[in-house]
């Protein structure tokens, strides 16, 4: 009988270990990828030149590139748990206090979503590996497929849920705030449940001595993440304004972001479990890189003539360009903490380069209204990530 129960409380704790995964990865792109479609209402309403409105992007990729290195720093003095609270805790307040009336808390808001979210990121492929550490590749298709997911349905949704809610751009940034609630109780639901678990996360996370910043293969998986990134921010802040200069209107820009995040969600599942399996990634590497590539020029040269199918092949490169970047924190990892450090190393690094990739791809858009400068910025960034990204698909350990 004690066994049944055992088992039964083993299986609870499990499906827990999972929601938490679920729900806190969607809370880890859904606030930032809800601001492009209601983007011009937010700068009318507030008055905001391009360059402002291209913070509200900005700033929680410089929060990522600015505070993952300290979050992994310090990532041994807490348990992992308690990290994931914290960081939702940060989140649910930014996005209260960003959709609360005023540009001080529009952009303020933005900085406190930009540090739950930065601790998020960094914390979960540590969550994983421990929680998970024979089903990482399931895992981290998860993870990828919920953050997606909730990000498809924040930009195709956004300019709706305004309408619905009555509240226009606020109540399309605002409502995310369920989510982030609802997580937050998820995680409370654990700590409550499973003081052992606690206790056991804590001493795995032993404290790390290792100097990421001295290993090569640290630095082409950092770099290789912050290019992948830098064309993801990149089209979701500008996208909608590009389709509007092509003549699309209305949700269809929405929509569009919509299609590139759901053709995200089935390479992101199957990818990493794919990925896992194999000696090294680099097949995976050319093949993700031919089609990002492929989705650039189209989008430069075809301009609103097969969106939908350049929207789908941008969404597949990214989807698994982004999964191999968490996988490679776990394949190129011996330990829990370790996949920490290489996870705020990359991602401080990954966001510094990423958080260019917005204010530059505008500021090209002024040189050249046609747009096509933006795009020739992205596919050199493309090409630059396919150096990086076969050196990281490598089966090196950041270890050495």
């Amino acid at each position: 009988m004690k066994n049944e129960t055992r088992k039964e409380a083993s299986y609870f704790l499990l499906l827990i270990n999972v929601l938490v995964v679920i729900l806190v990865s969607s809370n880890l792109r859904s606030p930032i990828t809800s601001v492009g479609p209601v983007l011009n209402q937010i700068s009318r309403s507030l008055h905001l030149d391009n360059f402002q409105s291209s913070l509200l992007t900005s700033i929680p990729l410089l929060m990522f590139a600015s505070c993952s290195v300290l979050v992994s720093r310090f990532s041994h003095r807490f348990s992992i748990n308690r990290f994931l609270l914290y960081a939702l805790i940060i989140l649910s307040f930014g996005l209260f206090l960003r959709v609360f009336g005023s540009v001080w808390t529009l952009f303020t808001g933005s900085v406190f979503i930009g540090l739950g979210i930065c601790v998020g990121n960094v914390i979960t492929p540590g969550y994983i590996k421990n929680n998970f550490p024979k089903q990482i590749g399931l895992m981290t298709g998860i993870f990828a497929v919920a953050m997606n997911l909730t990000a498809a349905l924040a930009s195709g949704y956004s300019v709706s849920l305004g309408e619905w809610t009555g509240y226009g751009w606020r109540g399309s940034l605002g409502i995310w705030l369920v989510i982030a609630l609802l997580a937050l109780l998820v995680v409370i639901l654990e700590l409550l449940l499973n003081k052992n678990s606690v206790r056991q996360a804590n001493s795995s996370m032993a404290k790390s001595d290792f100097n990421m910043f001295k290993s090569a293969q640290a630095w082409n998986i950092s770099i290789f993440m912050g290019l992948q990134s830098l064309v993801y921010y990149s089209l979701i802040s500008w996208l909608p304004a590009v389709l509007n200069d092509y003549g699309m209107n209305g949700n269809a820009p929405g929509w569009v972001l919509f299609v590139i995040q759901i053709s995200m969600i089935p390479i992101t599942f199957v990818g990493p479990i794919i990925a896992n399996k194999m000696k090294d990634q680099r097949i995976m590497i050319i093949f993700l890189c031919v089609l990002m590539f492929a989705s650039i020029v189209m989008f430069a040269l075809l301009k609103s003539q097969w969106i939908y199918a350049t929207a789908i092949l941008l969404g597949l490169s990214n989807g698994l360009s982004f999964s191999l970047s968490i996988l490679f924190f776990s394949l190129r990892t011996k330990s829990s903490a370790n996949a920490i450090k290489i996870s705020g190393m990359a991602q401080s690094v990954g966001y510094l380069i990423a958080a260019f990739g917005p204010a530059v791809f505008g500021k090209l858009h002024d040189w050249d209204p046609s747009w096509k400068y933006s795009f020739a910025f992205l596919g050199i960034s493309v090409i630059l990530m396919f150096f990086f990204g076969m050196r990281a698909a490598q089966r090196k350990f950041v270890e050495g």
